[in-house]
């Protein structure tokens, strides 16, 4: 029996984390002499919300994938962010509760889930807070190809990420491989 991700869709699905990749922060001043640009008008809520760029909705929406949220926004990310860079309400991953096997692991506590959900489907996942253990975990336990992208989260989502993410999306679709050779 097929899960509902194998069902869904034959696209790869495209995991993605909102801080960070979406609304970038911690640049330095040297970094970012003029702050951090703004679209729109400040969010009360969440000021922080000011800095998502609807340019990237549309970026995102050219992928041949399957978006789904993989964010501590979890359903928030459709009603605050999806409308303010003109995304469609995605689904979003269900986090289980903490456990400590991902600490002894060294792997990020979403990582496990993200195998999970992918159910051996080809999986991008984007965040700023990917490691070498986690691609050596995934490339270990999901048996479908994977690109685990790490965002710099000082400057989020850019041309050069789209260009990585629409490459390898776009890209053959070998058998996996095992693990990476280089571990970065």
């Amino acid at each position: 029996m097929s899960s509902p991700a194998q069902r869904s869709s034959p696209l790869p699905l495209l995991f993605l984390d909102v801080d960070g990749p979406l609304i970038p922060f911690g640049a330095t001043a040297e970094e970012l002499p003029d702050g951090y640009p703004t679209y729109g008008t400040r969010i009360d809520a969440n000021p922080l919300l000011a800095r998502l760029d609807p340019a990237l909705g549309p970026s995102l929406l050219a992928l041949p994938c399957e978006l789904v949220w993989a964010t501590t926004w979890t359903a928030d990310a459709n009603a605050w962010v999806a409308p303010r860079i003109g995304l469609p309400q995605l689904p979003v991953v269900a986090w289980p509760d903490p456990s400590e096997d991902g600490e002894r692991e060294r792997i990020h506590w979403k990582t496990r889930a993200l195998v999970d959900h992918a159910a051996g489907r080809p999986f991008v996942w984007v965040d700023d807070e990917i490691n070498a253990y986690d691609r050596t975990w995934v490339a270990a336990h999901h048996p479908g190809r994977a690109l685990l992208h790490r965002v710099d989260p000082r400057f989020g989502l850019g041309p050069a990420d789209f260009a990585t993410l629409a490459a390898w999306l776009s890209g053959p679709r070998p058998p996996h491989t095992g693990p990476p050779k280089a571990l970065a």
